[in-house]
Protein backbone atom coordinates (compact mmCIF):
# COMPACT_ATOMS: atom_id res chain seq x y z
CA UNK A 1 0.00 0.00 0.00
CA UNK A 2 2.81 2.32 1.01
CA UNK A 3 4.82 1.89 -2.36
CA UNK A 4 1.71 2.32 -4.61
CA UNK A 5 1.07 5.66 -2.75
CA UNK A 6 4.86 6.60 -3.42
CA UNK A 7 4.82 5.46 -7.11
CA UNK A 8 1.15 7.51 -7.70
CA UNK A 9 2.09 10.55 -5.46
CA UNK A 10 6.30 10.97 -5.52
CA UNK A 11 7.66 13.46 -3.74
CA UNK A 12 8.17 16.77 -5.06
CA UNK A 13 12.16 17.70 -6.26
CA UNK A 14 11.92 21.09 -4.41
CA UNK A 15 15.37 23.49 -4.57
CA UNK A 16 16.17 26.12 -1.82
CA UNK A 17 14.60 27.97 0.38
CA UNK A 18 11.69 25.07 0.16
CA UNK A 19 13.54 22.20 -0.03
CA UNK A 20 12.93 20.69 3.66
CA UNK A 21 9.14 20.71 2.89
CA UNK A 22 8.33 16.83 2.36
CA UNK A 23 5.34 17.78 0.07
CA UNK A 24 4.03 15.62 -2.91
CA UNK A 25 2.15 16.36 -5.90
CA UNK A 26 -0.96 18.41 -5.20
CA UNK A 27 -0.21 19.68 -1.56
CA UNK A 28 -0.59 23.26 -0.42
CA UNK A 29 1.51 24.95 0.92
CA UNK A 30 0.80 27.95 2.91
CA UNK A 31 3.74 30.87 4.00
CA UNK A 32 2.76 32.68 6.62
CA UNK A 33 4.34 35.35 8.85
CA UNK A 34 3.82 39.25 9.18
CA UNK A 35 4.20 41.96 6.75
CA UNK A 36 7.61 42.45 5.11
CA UNK A 37 8.65 39.11 6.94
CA UNK A 38 10.31 37.89 3.31
CA UNK A 39 7.59 35.59 2.28
CA UNK A 40 7.41 37.12 -1.14
CA UNK A 41 10.89 37.07 -1.42
CA UNK A 42 10.98 33.39 -0.61
CA UNK A 43 8.35 32.65 -3.61
CA UNK A 44 10.83 34.52 -5.99
CA UNK A 45 13.88 32.33 -5.01
CA UNK A 46 11.84 28.95 -5.49
CA UNK A 47 10.78 30.66 -8.54
CA UNK A 48 14.03 31.26 -10.21
CA UNK A 49 15.52 27.70 -9.16
CA UNK A 50 12.30 26.09 -10.98
CA UNK A 51 12.70 28.20 -14.25
CA UNK A 52 16.46 27.76 -14.49
CA UNK A 53 18.15 24.85 -16.04
CA UNK A 54 20.09 22.39 -14.79
CA UNK A 55 22.46 22.38 -16.73
CA UNK A 56 23.23 25.18 -19.71
CA UNK A 57 26.11 25.32 -22.00
CA UNK A 58 28.40 23.38 -20.21
CA UNK A 59 27.19 25.44 -16.85
CA UNK A 60 25.66 23.99 -13.91
CA UNK A 61 22.62 25.59 -12.48
CA UNK A 62 20.98 23.06 -10.68
CA UNK A 63 17.48 24.27 -11.46
CA UNK A 64 14.54 22.17 -12.59
CA UNK A 65 13.97 23.76 -15.94
CA UNK A 66 10.44 23.75 -15.21
CA UNK A 67 7.10 26.27 -15.79
CA UNK A 68 6.13 28.56 -13.32
CA UNK A 69 2.29 30.32 -12.23
CA UNK A 70 2.88 33.23 -10.23
CA UNK A 71 -0.75 34.90 -9.13
CA UNK A 72 -0.44 37.97 -7.91
CA UNK A 73 -3.20 39.16 -5.96
CA UNK A 74 -1.62 41.77 -3.98
CA UNK A 75 -0.89 43.35 -6.98
CA UNK A 76 2.37 44.59 -5.52
CA UNK A 77 4.72 42.31 -7.25
CA UNK A 78 8.20 43.65 -8.39
CA UNK A 79 9.27 42.23 -11.71
CA UNK A 80 12.71 44.49 -12.02
CA UNK A 81 13.18 43.04 -8.58
CA UNK A 82 12.05 39.42 -10.00
CA UNK A 83 14.44 40.32 -13.43
CA UNK A 84 17.51 41.25 -11.21
CA UNK A 85 17.43 38.13 -9.06
CA UNK A 86 17.39 35.85 -11.92
CA UNK A 87 20.49 37.82 -13.77
CA UNK A 88 22.62 37.68 -11.06
CA UNK A 89 21.94 33.78 -10.07
CA UNK A 90 22.44 33.05 -13.94
CA UNK A 91 25.68 35.36 -12.66
CA UNK A 92 26.80 33.81 -9.94
CA UNK A 93 26.65 30.11 -11.36
CA UNK A 94 29.10 31.84 -14.51
CA UNK A 95 31.38 32.82 -11.84
CA UNK A 96 30.88 36.08 -12.72
CA UNK A 97 30.45 37.36 -9.77
CA UNK A 98 33.50 37.60 -7.04
CA UNK A 99 33.20 36.49 -3.62
CA UNK A 100 33.94 39.60 -2.23
CA UNK A 101 30.44 41.20 -4.12
CA UNK A 102 28.24 38.61 -3.42
CA UNK A 103 27.32 39.29 0.17
CA UNK A 104 26.65 43.01 -0.65
CA UNK A 105 24.75 41.76 -3.95
CA UNK A 106 22.70 39.72 -1.93
CA UNK A 107 21.90 42.37 0.19
CA UNK A 108 20.77 44.54 -2.39
CA UNK A 109 18.81 42.28 -4.07
CA UNK A 110 16.93 41.83 -1.00
CA UNK A 111 16.67 45.44 -0.81
CA UNK A 112 15.61 45.23 -4.95
CA UNK A 113 17.44 48.34 -4.94
CA UNK A 114 17.05 49.11 -8.74
CA UNK A 115 18.52 52.37 -8.72
CA UNK A 116 22.19 50.91 -7.94
CA UNK A 117 24.10 50.18 -11.24
CA UNK A 118 25.24 46.80 -12.07
CA UNK A 119 28.30 45.59 -14.72
CA UNK A 120 26.60 42.22 -14.09
CA UNK A 121 27.28 40.15 -17.52
CA UNK A 122 24.78 37.80 -17.95
CA UNK A 123 23.95 34.72 -21.06
CA UNK A 124 20.66 36.76 -22.23
CA UNK A 125 19.58 33.91 -24.13
CA UNK A 126 19.19 31.76 -20.91
CA UNK A 127 17.59 34.93 -19.19
CA UNK A 128 14.98 35.10 -22.23
CA UNK A 129 14.41 31.68 -21.89
CA UNK A 130 13.79 31.52 -17.81
CA UNK A 131 11.04 34.54 -18.45
CA UNK A 132 9.27 32.86 -20.96
CA UNK A 133 9.14 29.94 -18.10
CA UNK A 134 7.74 32.27 -15.44
CA UNK A 135 3.88 32.49 -15.95
CA UNK A 136 2.87 35.92 -14.15
CA UNK A 137 -0.80 36.47 -13.75
CA UNK A 138 -2.09 39.65 -12.16
CA UNK A 139 -5.90 39.75 -10.38
CA UNK A 140 -7.97 42.90 -8.93
CA UNK A 141 -10.35 41.21 -7.30
CA UNK A 142 -12.02 38.06 -6.48
CA UNK A 143 -14.12 37.69 -9.68
CA UNK A 144 -10.57 37.90 -11.79
CA UNK A 145 -9.25 35.55 -9.59
CA UNK A 146 -11.99 33.00 -10.26
CA UNK A 147 -12.30 33.56 -13.74
CA UNK A 148 -8.22 32.95 -13.78
CA UNK A 149 -8.92 29.56 -12.36
CA UNK A 150 -11.40 28.75 -13.89
CA UNK A 151 -9.87 29.32 -17.92
CA UNK A 152 -6.11 28.47 -16.45
CA UNK A 153 -5.93 24.55 -17.32
CA UNK A 154 -6.60 25.88 -20.85
CA UNK A 155 -4.42 28.39 -21.02
CA UNK A 156 -1.34 26.26 -19.19
CA UNK A 157 -2.33 23.28 -21.91
CA UNK A 158 -1.30 26.22 -24.78
CA UNK A 159 2.16 27.45 -23.05
CA UNK A 160 3.02 23.85 -22.23
CA UNK A 161 2.40 22.32 -25.72
CA UNK A 162 4.50 25.75 -26.86
CA UNK A 163 7.28 25.50 -24.18
CA UNK A 164 7.35 21.89 -24.41
CA UNK A 165 7.22 21.90 -20.48
CA UNK A 166 4.72 21.33 -17.73
CA UNK A 167 4.04 23.57 -14.86
CA UNK A 168 5.91 22.76 -11.88
CA UNK A 169 4.75 25.15 -9.30
CA UNK A 170 1.73 27.45 -8.50
CA UNK A 171 1.96 30.54 -6.27
CA UNK A 172 -0.39 32.49 -5.02
CA UNK A 173 0.60 35.80 -3.34
CA UNK A 174 -1.44 36.04 -1.31
CA UNK A 175 -4.36 34.15 -0.96
CA UNK A 176 -6.19 36.69 1.74
CA UNK A 177 -5.50 39.36 -0.31
CA UNK A 178 -9.38 40.25 -0.84
CA UNK A 179 -10.28 38.86 2.17
CA UNK A 180 -11.56 41.85 4.48
CA UNK A 181 -12.40 43.74 1.01
CA UNK A 182 -15.36 41.30 0.62
CA UNK A 183 -16.32 40.87 4.47
CA UNK A 184 -16.45 44.86 4.81
CA UNK A 185 -18.68 44.83 1.28
CA UNK A 186 -20.65 42.07 2.64
CA UNK A 187 -21.18 44.11 5.59
CA UNK A 188 -21.94 47.34 4.10
CA UNK A 189 -24.99 44.89 1.68
CA UNK A 190 -26.24 43.49 4.84
CA UNK A 191 -26.71 46.75 6.75
CA UNK A 192 -28.35 48.28 3.20
CA UNK A 193 -30.51 45.37 3.34
CA UNK A 194 -31.64 45.75 7.03
CA UNK A 195 -32.66 49.32 6.43
CA UNK A 196 -34.26 48.63 3.57
CA UNK A 197 -36.25 45.99 5.50
CA UNK A 198 -36.48 48.04 8.25
CA UNK A 199 -38.04 51.00 6.56
CA UNK A 200 -41.67 49.49 5.59
CA UNK A 201 -41.99 48.15 9.66
CA UNK A 202 -40.81 52.02 10.60
CA UNK A 203 -43.62 53.26 8.43
CA UNK A 204 -46.05 51.16 9.67
CA UNK A 205 -45.28 51.87 13.00
CA UNK A 206 -46.00 55.52 12.44
CA UNK A 207 -49.28 54.43 10.90
CA UNK A 208 -50.35 52.33 13.43
CA UNK A 209 -49.56 55.51 16.29
CA UNK A 210 -50.97 58.16 14.10
CA UNK A 211 -54.33 56.00 13.65
CA UNK A 212 -54.59 54.74 17.10
CA UNK A 213 -53.87 59.04 18.21
CA UNK A 214 -56.95 59.85 15.97
CA UNK A 215 -59.21 57.03 17.49
CA UNK A 216 -58.62 54.62 14.15
CA UNK A 217 -59.81 57.25 12.16
CA UNK A 218 -57.16 56.88 9.27
CA UNK A 219 -58.35 54.70 6.17
CA UNK A 220 -56.26 53.00 3.57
Amino acid sequence: MLTRFSIERPFLLLLPPLHRVPLRVGNVLELVGPSSSAKTLILIQAAISCILPKDWNGVHYGGLGRLVVFIDLDCRFDILCFSTMLKRRIGQANGLLGKTNVGRDHLDTQKCDERRKSTLDYDEELYALCMRRFLYVRCYDSFQFLASLKTLHYQLKQVEEAQQSSVYLLMIDSIGAFHWVERASSFSQSSTHRDEEASPNASYACYSYKNSQLGGQIRQ
